[in-house]
């Protein structure tokens, strides 16, 4: 399968990590809850982690790749206060100000 569509997330956060299992097939993420998200990757997708926080999607289908990168996406959003979860590589996140103190 020659791949011509890419798309990168980077998982931000201590602890947060991603491993991809059997040739890309299966996607598992520890995103700070009790339990690994366990994700199945549709058959014209591959998933590759180049490191425990950088995950590649790849395939010839850049609709079912994209997708499939925005269901992982989905599973931690980025949050605007600290900039933890899952973002793509080029995404820029606004952060907000806390609260202020007197």
């Amino acid at each position: 399968m020659e791949a011509k569509f890419f798309r990168f997330l980077k998982i931000v956060g201590v602890g947060f990590k991603a491993r991809a299992e059997s040739e890309g097939r299966l996607l598992y993420l520890k995103l700070g809850y009790s339990h690994e998200v366990e994700l199945t990757v549709p058959p014209a997708v591959r998933v590759f982690c180049f490191k425990p926080n950088v995950v590649c999607c790849t395939g010839i289908d850049k609709y079912r790749v994209h997708q499939f990168a925005a269901s992982v996406r989905s599973c931690k959003p980025p949050e605007v206060y600290k900039g933890k979860g899952i973002m793509y590589i080029d995404e820029v996140i606004k952060k907000k100000q806390g609260k202020k103190s007197k």
